[in-house]
Order: C-alpha cells, then sequence, then structure tokens
C-alpha cells in the first residue's frame, strides 16, 4: 500500500501571490481529506510577514472537518511555531534543512548543521508532545547555486537526521533536475542505513521526469511520496523551481503497475478546481531588504532583517 503526502495546502500554496482566502483553503482541506489520501500538510506556522499566504494556520487547524484516518501535519520551523502548532492540535510537525549549505545560507541564514541545531528543540519539543517528526531534505540532488550534490553531503545530512530521533526523512529534488539513475545511485546509499518505511521521495518536475523518479523510488520499495494536487508549488527561494508531482499524475501512474492507492482521481480533481478562483500564473520573488531566514524567524516584525 502506497502512502500519499497531500502537500499541496502548504508547499503548493506558499509560493502563491494571490492570497487564498481561510474558507477556500478549507473547503479545499476538506476535499483533500475526502479523496482517500493519506496525508495533509495542512499549513505552516512561520512568520505571516514573510509567507503571508499561511498566515491562518491557526483558524484553518481549527475549522477543517478532521477525518479519522488522515494524517494532519505542518511545517514547524521553531519553537514559537511549535507552540502554536501544538496549540492547534497537528498530528505531525516537520522541519527542515537542505544538503547544499549555499541553499541553506541563502534560504535560512545559517549553515546545514546550524539548521538542524536550530530546529532541534523543535523536535524535542514535538516529541515531548507526542508528535512523529518528518525531516525535509531539501537540494538532495541538484541546487540551484551550487549544482550537482554529492550522495555522500546527502548521507550525512540523513545521519544527523536519524541520530537526533526525525522519524520520517523526506528526500527532496527541490529543483526537479534529478534522473531516475540520480535516484538509484543516491536509494542505493541511502537504504542500508534508514529502513524504507522512515522514507519519503519529493520530487518537482521541472524537467518532466517527477513520474519516472517516483516509479524508480517504488522499484526501491519506497512508499511514501509527496504530491501536490494540480502540480501546485516551488520553492520561492530555490530559482528555477517549478511545481510539485502533481498527485493525479502520481495516482495513475502507479495504478497503471497494478498498485493499489486508494485514491479517487475525480475527488482530487474536485479538490483542485477549488482553489481555480484564486491562483494566478506568478512567482514570489526574493524580498528586497533582509533576508529570505526572516521567513522563518522567530524574532521577524519588520521589512529589514534584524539579523539575530
Amino acid at each position: 500500500m502506497v502512502k500519499i503526502v497531500e502537500v499541496g495546502p502548504r508547499d503548493g500554496l506558499q509560493n502563491e501571490t494571490a492570497y487564498v482566502p481561510l474558507d477556500a483553503k478549507i473547503a479545499f482541506v476538506d476535499a483533500l481529506s475526502a479523496s482517500g489520501v493519506s496525508e495533509i500538510e495542512v499549513s505552516g506556522f512561520v512568520s505571516p510577514h514573510w509567507v503571508p499566504q499561511l498566515a491562518d494556520a491557526e483558524e484553518v487547524f481549527r475549522k477543517i472537518s478532521r477525518k479519522d484516518g488522515v494524517v494532519y501535519a505542518a511545517l514547524v520551523p521553531n519553537e514559537r511555531g511549535l507552540d502554536r502548532a501544538v496549540a492547534s492540535r497537528v498530528d505531525k510537525v516537520s522541519v527542515f534543512t537542505a544538503a547544499s549549505e549555499t541553499f541553506n545560507r541563502k534560504n535560512i541564514n545559517t549553515s546545514t548543521e546550524g539548521s538542524i541545531r536550530r530546529f532541534l528543540p523543535v523536535v524535542r519539543g514535538a516529541q515531548d508532545a507526542g508528535l512523529a517528526v518528518r525531516g525535509y531534505v531539501s537540494t538532495a540532488f541538484w541546487c540551484a547555486f551550487e549544482g550537482k550534490i554529492p550522495p555522500e553531503t546527502v548521507i550525512g545530512v540523513v545521519e544527523r537526521l536519524v541520530d537526533i530521533g526525525i522519524d520520517e526523512v523526506s528526500i527532496s529534488d527541490t529543483i526537479g533536475k534529478a534522473s531516475p539513475d540520480e535516484v538509484r545511485r543516491l536509494l542505493d546509499r541511502l537504504l542500508p542505513m534508514i529502513p524504507s518505511d522512515r522514507m519519503a521521495m519529493h520530487f518537482h518536475d521541472t524537467y518532466g521526469r517527477g513520474v519516472e523518479n517516483v516509479l524508480t523510488s517504488w522499484s526501491y520499495g519506497i512508499r511514501i511520496f509527496d504530491a501536490s494536487v494540480g502540480g501546485l508549488g516551488g520553492c520561492p527561494y530555490a530559482p528555477g523551481a517549478t511545481g510539485n508531482v502533481a498527485t493525479e499524475a502520481l495516482v495513475e501512474a502507479l495504478e497503471s503497475k497494478g498498485v493499489v492507492v486508494g485514491v479517487d482521481l475525480e475527488k482530487l480533481s474536485q479538490a483542485r478546481r477549488l482553489l481555480d478562483p484564486f491562483l494566478v500564473d506568478d512567482r514570489r520573488s526574493l524580498p528586497e531588504d533582509g533576508s529570505p531566514a526572516c521567513a522563518v524567524c522567530e524574532f521577524s516584525t519588520s521589512d529589514v532583517c534584524c539579523r539575530r
């Protein structure tokens, strides 16, 4: 059985310049719940100044209709975010780092090791609250700033996440450039050190290889895949990154191989259509003042990075 983690409400919408109203987000999540996906990343408890699309995270969590058997998760970058997440009764929290040092510096203003030390209190606090913790490893194959990322670098990051008690690691092809051969080479190295049931794969479809990479990962025993309905998404601080692999395409590809997915494609399409009145074909640019790190900084309250 495959587990699909629907990241559209968070990873998909965070990059949209046009604000999606609260009621539409609630209806979107409820429709996804009805489609049969196993887990939904509903929102992120980040700075509302830098990611205004997610400023209503508490309200979304409070008003959605939760369905038994569906996990409702959230991105949580710091302890302030964790307090908000716990109060909102999330089932699971996600933290993030990257294999690329440059990406980390540009995105969260610290090194890879610094990012892990920064979210360690979040991991400990979530564990104390009885919540499962996922760790994203961005730029696991290619980086827009550094180019190809050596598998050894990714392995080192994953080892650190396992050491601090991360329950599930999501290996992310952030700019969508990975090839099936590169996926094979990385999984050949990773699977001896982490069980396949603790590893998710997160592909973007910039070069049209997202579905092929999913099928390659499936052949290696991976059963957890991130996807976004309609291919929504893309990292606002990763130049060239387009949307996530579409949930519909992922379901169709797996079912064509005889895999029982348990997701209703028509209900997925209905969920996606709920957003049509609000989405525009645009991308969020880097802030002119301050640092992208302000997006996840617990001290961020103004337009200019305080450098804390």
